[in-house]
């Protein structure tokens, strides 16, 4: 079968499409898949480049943690889905969704919406489970009144996807972006707009119940004065000086709090998007579909100004309408 996989070193290492083993006949409780959509994410980006962060994520991973497709086989164990269900799921560390075909545990997935495209679904999962976990989980935003959140990087996946399920839990919600996006993030749902090349954000002299960074860049120390005092600052970066702060137990700590979120693969909570788009209430976003075989084209534009999510079509066509005809995007090239 055809996968993608990493070629070179350093700077030089591009993503090319080659010919590897099929993977077994599922056991347990995993599914087999055929992928048929796979979403570009910061973790796939991640891998390339000099730095020690690239090199162990390209030692432990390959490209592709979302995936979208339909069910071939079911081990013994499986009692969720059945061979034809359509499926969206965020593989572990290891990757290798951007492939053919995948093998992954039933616990990682859920139901495609029956109202989205299958690249649509395909840039759900980390995007959306990031922005649920983090918001609902680590933020506790349902547990607030009339929380006031701040997203950074709102047009991006996480981003989008945040700054609607902010506006679902009742919560006044100002984004963060590029001066070209903000109409974007306004029709997202944003009560209020920062231009992030106009403002800086961290001058802003309001204060919110949550900020959410999701490019993970930064620091605590620059978020304290955007805080309430009970507020929270949630950050995308898993490593790094500020996590210390969390091994702080809740009753000592003084003042706003810390927290970064580690997106869980949880089949509830994918279904839980799932249900929100099947509902109009969540409204996944494609910036563009590429087809596999432009996988080199598909990470160049990724590291580019992106709305939402670059999705890699990995079958010859996904099913259903596609997400580039109803977004204005394209899967050829542009002039």
């Amino acid at each position: 079968m055809r996968a993608v996989r990493l070629q070179g070193s350093g700077d030089d290492t591009v993503p090319v499409v080659v010919d590897v083993a099929e993977p077994g006949a599922p056991a347990g409780d995993h599914l087999l898949v055929r992928v048929e959509a796979s979403s570009i994410n910061g973790t796939d980006l991640g891998m390339f480049g000099t730095g020690l962060t690239a090199a162990v994520v390209r030692r432990v991973g390959r490209p592709g943690f979302d995936v979208a497709g339909e069910v071939l086989a079911c081990g013994p164990e499986v009692t969720a889905f059945s061979p034809g269900d359509r499926v969206m799921a965020l593989l572990g560390h290891a990757g290798g969704g951007q492939a053919e075909r995948v093998v992954f545990r039933q616990e990682q997935a859920a139901r495609v919406p029956v109202s989205c495209s299958v690249a649509e679904a395909a840039s759900l999962p980390l995007a959306g489970l990031t922005a649920l976990q983090a918001l609902y989980g680590r933020a506790a935003l349902r547990a607030r009144r009339s929380p006031r959140v701040l997203v950074i990087g709102a047009s991006g996946g996480i981003g989008a996807a945040a700054v609607q399920l902010a506006r679902l839990a009742g919560a006044h919600v100002t984004g963060v972006a590029s001066g070209p996006k903000l109409a974007f993030v306004a029709g997202l749902g944003a009560d209020d707009l920062v231009d992030r090349h106009e403002e800086d954000v961290t001058a802003l002299g309001r204060r919110f119940d949550v900020v959410l960074d999701t490019p993970g860049r930064l620091p605590a120390a620059a978020a304290r004065p955007l805080l309430a005092d009970d507020g929270v600052f949630v950050t995308t970066r898993g490593l790094g000086p500020d996590s210390a702060r969390e091994l702080v137990p809740g009753r000592l700590r003084r003042g706003p709090g810390f927290a970064a979120v580690r997106t869980t693969p949880r089949s509830a909570d994918l279904a839980h998007l799932a249900a929100l788009v099947d509902g109009g209430l969540l409204r996944p976003v494609v910036d563009r579909v590429f087809a596999l075989d432009r996988i080199e084209e598909a990470y160049r534009h990724a590291r580019g100004p992106v709305t939402g999510k670059v999705v890699v079509a990995t079958a010859a066509a996904p099913a259903g309408r596609t997400a580039a005809a109803r977004a204005g995007v394209s899967s050829t090239p542009s002039g």
